[in-house]
């Protein structure tokens, strides 16, 4: 069974991106979203700046349907590895990113009915996925898991595109010894790895030591 790899994600404070820093995970996210996570692109660029991250960490730019002047005013300012579309974004539209950024680009997937099919649409475009719960009026960060058994389906497709499935909602150090039973190629956590709004460095290290 592989390790999976981590994404630590909705960093909204310079303490947080310190302590995200240190971790030793692949990825560390940031939202550029409307969201009680929401960070501005000078703070990022600064935090970055002022504390580089380690050359194994990429660093992820989470949008919800952005405009694409927005966008690439965003990517201009603040040093990203990789975009993440979280909302109703269209392969055509994620292409369009890809050419104009030149950078990876992860798509939101929100576990349901047509899910699967959209994998389809938008395979030879986006360069990963990440499985989130479906809630009425919510992008992310619910903080709830959707039934896990429906992970390998996912994997299976992610697969054959040859391209990375994270899974999201509701992942913390208590229950990821479950999650990783279904082998995905990775987990993004925000909330479960806070406490009182902050990320914590005893949950990340208890999350890591989980993952062996």
């Amino acid at each position: 069974m592989k390790t999976p790899e981590l994404k630590l994600c909705g960093n909204r404070s310079l303490k947080d991106w310190q302590t995200v820093r240190l971790s030793g995970v692949q990825y560390a996210g940031f939202i550029f979203a409307n969201s009680v996570r929401r960070v501005s692109n000078e703070e990022v660029a600064k935090w970055l700046e002022d504390y580089p991250p380690e050359k194994t960490m990429k660093i992820v730019g989470v949008f919800v349907n952005p405009e694409l002047e927005d966008l690439a005013q965003t990517v201009s300012e603040v040093p990203l590895d990789i975009i993440q579309l979280h909302g109703k974004e269209t392969p055509t539209f994620a292409a369009k990113i890809k050419q104009m950024t030149g950078k990876q680009v992860w798509k939101v997937l929100h576990h349901g009915d047509g899910a699967l099919t959209d994998m389809s649409r938008y395979s030879e475009v986006v360069d990963g996925y990440i499985v989130d719960t479906k809630l009425p009026g919510q992008w992310g960060g619910t903080g709830k898991r959707f039934d896990w058994k429906a992970i390998p389906e996912y994997q299976v497709k992610a697969e054959k595109q040859n391209v990375p499935l994270f899974i999201a909602g509701g992942v913390s150090p208590d229950n990821v010894h479950e999650l990783i039973e279904y082998n995905p190629d990775g987990i993004d956590v925000s909330s479960g790895i806070e406490i009182d709004d902050r990320k914590d460095e005893n949950k990340i290290n208890r999350m890591k030591e989980r993952l062996g």
